[in-house]
């Protein structure tokens, strides 16, 4: 809601300057998001009156002017705007006055002839654009000599605020000077409504279909118009400061009445309507050209008004082209209606289009203000446009009925901790038009037809309470001791996870728990998943049950942004469905590096990372944790560059490279590597176990094994680890061989084994029965001592 103070001072009679009553709004929940002056800084414009026109005598498009600016003498100014004529007057910017972007205005020669000053235009000044090419022309009566900034209170303050939906009261001059009367104690002084004098013999007959969608529709016909009658100067203003466009003087005036009073309206030609008014629901099929020149097909939940021939507009949403008035009108129908929220809420967003009105009429009007605003519009357009009125004609549907709700002074002490006297309660609440009644514990308060939100007794408190001032209520503070809970030795603080996936180079990145089906098929191999009964969208229809899904979208959206290296992860939850249908959420963290290994440089040649760099980031990851990576399939996975991650028996996660079918479907140039694991195996930690250090020397044994190329790894240092004793420190293979020397399908691996005693020093004697255990071993495993 954008509103001008000068014309809030209308209806609320206070005198605190801006920043106060911007602070003051704030406070009361009214928040205002933006105060700014209706035009910017500038000094020494004046209001002049062009006494002579001629042609400069060496440029064909400037003419040399003498105008009056009120200083006793005339004054000569070059001007090159082509609206310029004897007779009009205009802003002067005389020497020594300051435009906005700080341009100084000096005595100066255009082509030879002296200029002291300027004749200026409204983007000159900064002011909105009034469609005019060239100089902004004041009216007649605008006094020469006087400063431009209070001729047209440009010194104004335009308030933008930012209106919760329960405060649908406060989108009107009327409403918000009445918040500003309750807050301040300052008069509120309602715009005056005074009933037009019935000239006019016709009427516009009115029925409601639909009774329990319109609760009254009022109509008033005014004949001999003058379509073509100028908008006020004032008028323009106010609806400019208030974020309106200015088309003509009957459109004007409905949008006038709906902010000065909060009614919205609409004005039909008359002469292009058949018969009756009706209010009723769209037929299936049915059409509508709208005002904004789009056609849309209506539905059967979208209630319009409509004459014998069919729908004329889409109610409280938008007229129609077939009715609307032009220059051309003579007999206009002025409209008023109070139409159900229930009925008004979502259309926009239905069609693709909303308004004003909308607006207002979803959030809920006063069902009490049409006749105000129908009396108010008729005064306005017989003033402007002339013309005779009609008598107004109105039909009834079904209206709200006003609720009472109880007010207990003990309740409000408990609630706002802080005392308030029970005549100040009721000052507050008749402030706010609340029409308080005594009762035996506090007030009795009847919601007044503006104010939908007025229910239960909370609301009641909440309104107190922000009057009363949320700063004028004392801090109290807890008297309990908070304990901080240590963590166990055995469990991670969450924030170094965070730390140590930063300091690895990966970005956090956040995603959405809803999905699209296809990636639980695609990644999880899922076809039951969690589907949600209301999805945001057709492509958020599912709860996610892994984190790939996501990860791979925001590689895209990278890779469309030419991003060529990426690393992200994300901590979230994940969703599947445990025994019995019940659902299952577990916490994840999932990890995605795609493109090189390192960042492009000199000092190392580029590849692209593999299965090893995120293998070691997920070790890093896991700390000292005992882990196994075990080869595995996976439906996102490579099948020849997948692991499961296996600690104590249990898979905790898996990790690999993701599968070349999904780059071709995803539309990923090369692949990238992922992981996934369980958030409480992160977390979980062993207990640190000091011990001594040996004094004596450790021993190093070399051996080297050959066996099948389908031997693994894992296998060979399973079965040297089952052999090995106290003595054996570490066993870790450091080269694995392949070529010249060796059968076709097998392979070399050498391992180093370590081995030490805490109490002696190891001989040979001691140490070659452990290397021999652990030959037979590998030899029993398939594999044989390289000769």
């Amino acid at each position: 809601m954008q509103f001008s103070y000068s014309w809030l001072k209308t209806q609320a009679d206070t005198e605190l300057s801006a920043d106060k009553l911007e602070h003051l709004l704030t406070m009361s929940g009214l928040e205002v998001e933006e105060a700014e002056t209706a035009a910017p800084a500038f000094t020494g414009v004046v209001i002049a009156e062009v006494k002579s026109v001629e042609k400069h005598p060496d440029a064909d498009r400037l003419n040399v002017t003498q105008v009056d600016a009120g200083t006793g003498e005339l004054v000569q100014i070059v001007c090159g705007a082509p609206n310029v004529k004897a007779g009009i007057k205009v802003p002067c910017s005389l020497p020594g006055a300051v435009l906005p972007g700080n341009f100084k205005i000096k005595p100066t020669k255009m082509r030879g002839v002296v200029s002291n000053g300027m004749l200026c235009s409204t983007d000159e000044l900064g002011l909105p654009d009034d469609g005019v090419n060239g100089l902004h022309i004041l009216p007649q009566d605008a006094p020469v000599g006087a400063n431009i900034r209070e001729h047209l209170d440009l010194d104004d303050t335009v308030f933008t605020l930012k209106i919760t939906p329960n405060r649908a009261d406060c989108l009107s001059i009327k409403g918000i000077a009445r918040e500003v009367s309750a807050l301040t104690g300052c008069a509120f002084k309602q715009p005056a409504i005074h009933a037009a004098p019935i000239t006019g013999s016709r009427k516009q007959p009115v029925q409601i279909d639909a009774p329990a969608d319109c609760g009254r529709f009022i109509s008033r016909v005014i004949e001999n118009v003058n379509a073509r009658a100028a908008t006020p100067d004032w008028m323009k203003q106010r609806l400019e400061r208030s974020g309106i466009r200015s088309i003509s003087a009957l459109v004007d005036i409905g949008n006038y009445v709906m902010l000065e009073i909060g009614q919205p309206m609409h004005v039909f030609d008359a002469d292009k309507l058949s018969g009756s008014l009706h209010i009723r629901r769209a037929r299936e099929g049915e059409t509508l050209e709208c005002l904004n020149e789009k056609t849309v097909s209506l539905s059967e939940n979208t209630l319009v008004v409509a004459d014998e021939k069919g729908a004329l507009s889409l109610a409280g949403l938008m007229g129609g082209a077939a009715s609307a008035v032009s220059d051309d009108t003579q007999n206009i129908v002025l409209e008023a209606a109070w139409f159900a929220p229930e009925i008004i809420a979502g259309k926009s967003r239905q069609y693709g289009f909303g308004s004003d009105s909308s607006f207002r009429f979803e959030r809920g009007v006063d069902y009490r203000l049409q006749a105000d605003a129908i009396e108010r519009a008729t005064e306005l357009v017989l003033q402007i446009c002339g013309g005779a009125a009609g008598e107004m004609v109105e039909a009834q549907g079904e209206l709200p009925e006003a609720k009472q709700v109880e007010l207990r002074l003990g309740r409000l002490k408990t609630v706002l901790g802080v005392d308030i006297p029970a005549e100040q309660v009721e000052t507050i609440l008749q402030h706010l038009g609340l029409q308080p009644e005594k009762t035996a514990e506090g007030f009795r308060v009847t919601a007044p037809s503006f104010r939908f939100d007025i229910e239960i007794e909370a609301d009641l408190i909440e309104e107190i309470g922000r009057v009363y001032g949320y700063e004028n209520i004392p801090d109290d503070y807890t008297s309990g001791r908070l304990k901080m809970l240590a963590l166990p030795e055995t469990r991670r603080p969450r924030f170094t996870v965070y730390n140590e996936m930063a300091a690895r180079g990966y970005r956090e990145v956040v995603s959405y728990a809803f999905v699209d089906e296809q990636w639980e098929h695609d990644f999880a191999a899922n076809a039951n998943p969690i589907r949600l009964q209301n999805p945001l969208a057709a492509q958020y229809a599912v709860m996610r049950s892994t984190l790939i899904g996501g990860l791979v979208e925001i590689l895209q959206n990278n890779l469309n942004r030419k991003q060529n290296r990426v690393r992200v992860f994300e901590i979230a939850r994940v969703f599947s469905k445990g025994s019995d249908d019940q659902f299952v959420q577990n916490e994840r963290i999932g990890g995605l590096w795609y493109g090189a290994a390192m960042p492009e440089q000199w000092g190392e040649k580029t590849r692209n990372a593999d299965f090893y760099d995120i293998k070691a980031d997920v070790e890093n990851l896991l700390e000292n944790k005992a882990v196994e990576f075990v080869k595995t399939e996976h439906p996102a996975l490579h099948p020849g560059r997948a692991a499961n991650i296996v600690s104590d028996g249990q898979v905790i996660g898996f990790v690999g490279e993701l599968h070349p079918k999904w780059l071709q479907k995803y539309d990923l140039p090369q692949a990238p590597l992922v992981f996934e694991i369980d958030m409480a195996a992160v977390l979980e930690r062993k207990k640190t176990r000091y011990q001594a250090v040996s004094k004596f020397q450790p021993v190093r044994r070399d051996l080297a094994f050959v066996m099948p190329e389908t031997m693994t790894h894992d296998d060979l240092l399973a079965a040297l680890n089952c052999a090995a004793n106290k003595l054996v420190q570490e066993i870790s293979v450091f080269d694995v061989y392949r070529g010249t020397g060796l059968p076709e399908g097998m392979k070399s691996m050498a391992v180093k084994v370590i081995l030490q005693d805490m109490e002696n020093t190891l001989t040979d004697e001691t140490v070659e029965p452990v290397i021999g255990k652990l030959i037979d071993a590998a030899t029993a495993a398939g594999a044989r001592l390289r000769s």
